[in-house]
């Protein structure tokens, strides 16, 4: 396989293009959009008392932000600085100082008053404290006592009782390769972290296509494509310094479409504010959206495929490249055959999008010598998450679209690092460098010298339901050790999660700050482990972007609000396998970054190089500019596959509508802003089709009732320009109406999307006592937010 190599930053173009403008008039004043500037004035004035330290991380440090891999202000896409408001708004957590000790100790109702945006702002945890069944308050705790209380718990539980899990915020790769390290040490497979549960379906359904899991081609790809699809992402709310490529694209030729049931204003309208003419006179991004159904989207791709058929039966080669598909493809008569069966009739109502729209698409693909594809959570959320991104690697493989410059397939990233998760083991089905598999598990215990366990590890979400499993079973869940992460706001069934975090015997929160989750009771006792930042790690730390660049973080000095005894998260990791284990723990007896980055060459091949990044500015890529270059694909037989799926039935009945869940101004379920910037929501609210609304006799900013047989939403309404028969509503309060325990079937992430009914407020509540609801909703009566 080719191995060409990044080119490095390129200029951008320099000369203004009227024709994206979205208005001449300066910084879009007086329209609904972000105040870049005010924000970051605030963001400033937020991080007055530490503003040396917070300069330094800026312009020394790797973004913990999203995943576009930001080092300091320059990244190897475009040259030039970078910055954007998700960075800023992280800013803070690595700034801030101690958690005042009156409000930290005070009673714990006092505390769960605050929510966890006000959490976070009460600052940093400063030194190990525990709460004991019974008592009222946290007390200080030693770091000695609260290791050997979590060490002595886990040698009297059998491993399977216990289990891991490391959330997105800012976690190193070192972290991540120590955790997973430590975990199977301790003998236990119970290990996962926040990107499966996002992406996890895009590595799984890219193996199966194409042999790798990752994003094949890069962000300078986007500057030559003559198409660039963004299939369920909003890229630009979660990487807002994608925009700036977004905009280099279209400078240069490349037609944007969007494809989601909401027309979100983000990928319509954007004010860029680190390009000059963008922050003046703002970018139309999208040339065209494709407003499908929610779980429309694999039938929205056949419809594509079934066209190009039919285009081929007249004029072969019209629409397939047959030469890339006999050199490189398997299954080519298979999925024909299938997606010929498919009606239009069929294609048409599933995906929400006329057979004419279909069409359109379809033949401007057709045209498309260089095409990249994105995606993100609108298509890996689903219970057929595998199978929608299965359909995007056909649409590629069937046009060639792959291992050459502007083309590929892009998981879109959120979080910064989140690739090196499971590249380094962090997850229940890899070990570093391969699969949960025999050969690897072979491999990986000569490097390790200790014996790995055999049995399947638990997703993040079946161990959480294991907590409430009988006493004397063997898979349940007694310690839960968390980095980070708040399941209360980031699971479905709140209620239910509320309930299991407080039946674990021990819960470890080893984290920056406090959040809800960390306030639950626990039936022995939950010990808070304070944590250093990604820019306090001793020795530096590394993380992956969404490109596959590997980016080498300093630690960063002077931090006048300096937490004494935090600690570097994998030496943590390091100190409890010496405690379980002493007899053999200097086999996980890591004592420098240095080490760390060592091993991790050596236990994933494809992280040779990662040993010699030791300052600021080190970055290498791996596996090439392009995977599966010249179409030879990672697989035992060098050539990818195309997979023949069935249309899912999203079991909504007439009159239903299938919700899903957005994110607002938000990091994961750090929620920063109360409205949107972008179209003014509210968190309550809920994003309805005005003609749906009508003919419900709903009026706009009306209460509404949303109901399924797993809970009640009560918001507002807000119509909006989303496909007629869907509604959305804000991560992570909507989290009661999704059902706990439904899984995509071949990665095992939750399902965040469902189908529920609405009623007018004043109408449901004053018919709830006699109709629809089957069992009692404690929290019918909670108010509007």
């Amino acid at each position: 396989m080719g191995k060409t190599k990044h080119q490095g930053p390129i200029k951008g173009t320099k000369l203004p293009q009227p024709k994206h403008w979205v208005s001449p008039i300066p910084f879009g004043l007086g329209k609904v959009k972000p105040k870049h500037i005010r924000d970051s004035m605030k963001i400033a004035w937020e991080n007055k008392d530490n503003i040396g330290y917070a300069t330094r991380i800026l312009t020394k440090g790797v973004c913990d932000g999203c995943a576009l891999g930001v080092s300091g202000m320059f990244d190897q896409t475009l040259k030039g600085p970078h910055m954007c408001t998700t960075r800023l708004n992280v800013l803070r957590l690595n700034t801030a100082p101690a958690i005042d000790e009156e409000i930290l100790h005070s009673d714990i109702d006092e505390l769960r008053k605050y929510d966890s945006k006000e959490l976070r702002k009460l600052g940093r945890i400063p030194y190990p404290l525990i709460r004991r069944k019974g008592e009222r308050k946290f007390s200080r705790l030693t770091w000695d006592d609260a290791m050997d209380m979590i060490a002595d718990k886990m040698k009297q539980l059998n491993p399977r009782q216990y289990g891991f899990y490391l959330t997105s915020r800012g976690i190193t790769n070192e972290s991540y390769y120590v955790a997973a390290k430590t975990a199977r040490f301790l003998g236990t497979n119970n290990i996962d972290n926040a990107s499966r549960i996002c992406h996890s379906p895009s590595k799984t359904a890219l193996k199966r296509s194409i042999g790798v899991g990752a994003s094949t081609c890069n962000y300078q790809d986007w500057f030559g494509a003559d198409v660039l699809l963004f299939w369920g992402s909003v890229a630009s709310n979660a990487s807002p310094v994608s925009t700036k490529y977004m905009l280099e694209a279209k400078k240069r030729g490349a037609k944007i479409i969007v494809i989601n049931p909401y027309k979100e204003p983000a990928m319509d309208k954007y004010w860029v504010p680190s390009n000059v003419e963008s922050a003046l006179f703002g970018t139309k991004l999208a040339d065209d959206f494709y407003q499908v159904n929610i779980g429309g989207d694999i039938a929205f791709m056949q419809g594509i495929m079934k066209h190009w058929f039919e285009m081929e039966a007249i004029d072969p080669g019209s629409a397939i490249n047959h030469e890339f598909v006999q050199q490189h493809v398997n299954n080519f008569k298979d999925l024909k055959d299938h997606v010929q069966t498919q009606s239009w009739e069929e294609i048409v109502k599933s995906s929400g999008i006329t057979k004419e729209r279909i069409i359109e698409l379809a033949d401007l693909l057709a045209k498309s010598k260089n095409a990249v594809y994105a995606w993100a959570l609108g298509l890996t959320m689903h219970a057929f998450a595998s199978d929608n991104i299965s359909q995007v690697a056909n649409l590629a493989l069937l046009r060639g679209h792959l291992g050459r410059k502007y083309n590929g397939l892009m998981p879109f990233r959120g979080h910064s690092s989140v690739q090196g998760s499971g590249e380094m083991g962090a997850d229940p089905f890899v070990l570093p460098g391969g699969d949960f598999v025999e050969e690897n598990i072979n491999r990986m215990e000569k490097i390790w010298g200790f014996e790995i366990p055999k049995w399947q590890g638990d997703v993040v979400g079946v161990t959480l339901e294991n907590i409430v499993l009988p006493e004397d079973h063997e898979r349940k869940i007694k310690l839960y050790y968390m980095s980070g992460g708040n399941f209360l706001e980031t699971m479905p069934d709140p209620d239910f999660i509320e309930k299991a975090l407080s039946e674990l015997e021990i819960r470890v929160h080893q984290d920056i700050i406090l959040n809800t989750s960390t306030l639950v009771d626990a039936k022995e006792a939950v010990i808070v482990l304070p944590a250093k930042t990604r820019y306090e790690q001793d020795g530096g730390g590394t993380s992956t972007s969404t490109e596959r660049m590997v980016y080498f973080s300093p630690e960063i000095e002077g931090n006048k609000n300096r937490i004494e005894e935090a600690r570097s998260e994998w030496k943590i990791y390091v100190d409890l396998a010496r405690r379980v284990k002493p007899e053999t723990a200097h086999l996980v007896d890591f004592k420098t970054g240095q080490e760390i980055r060592n091993e991790m060459a050596v236990a994933n091949p494809n992280y040779e190089g990662v040993q010699d990044l030791k300052k600021q500015g080190d970055v290498f890529q791996w596996g090439g500019a392009w995977l599966c270059e010249d179409g030879i694909c990672p697989t035992p037989d060098g050539r990818g596959s195309l997979i023949p799926v069935e249309i899912p039935d999203m079991g909504k009945k007439e009159g239903n509508f299938v919700l899903t869940t957005r994110r607002g101004k938000q990091f994961n379920s750090m929620v920063y802003k109360e409205t949107d910037p972008f179209n003014n929501a509210e968190r309550y609210d809920v994003l309805i089709n005005a003609k749906d609304a009508q003919e419900l006799r709903i009026a706009q900013g009306e209460g509404v009732v949303i109901y399924n047989d797993f809970g009640v939403f009560q918001g507002k309404a807000k119509y909006a320009d989303i496909t007629s028969g869907n509604l959305g509503v804000h991560f992570p309060e909507g989290n009661f109406l999704l059902p706990k325990g439904r899984y995509e079937k071949l990665a095992k992430i939750p399902d965040y999307n469902v189908a529920v009914k609405v009623e007018k407020a004043d109408r449901y509540n004053a018919r709830k006592d006699t109709k629809y609801v089957e069992k009692k909703i404690d929290d019918l009566e909670m108010t509007v937010g």
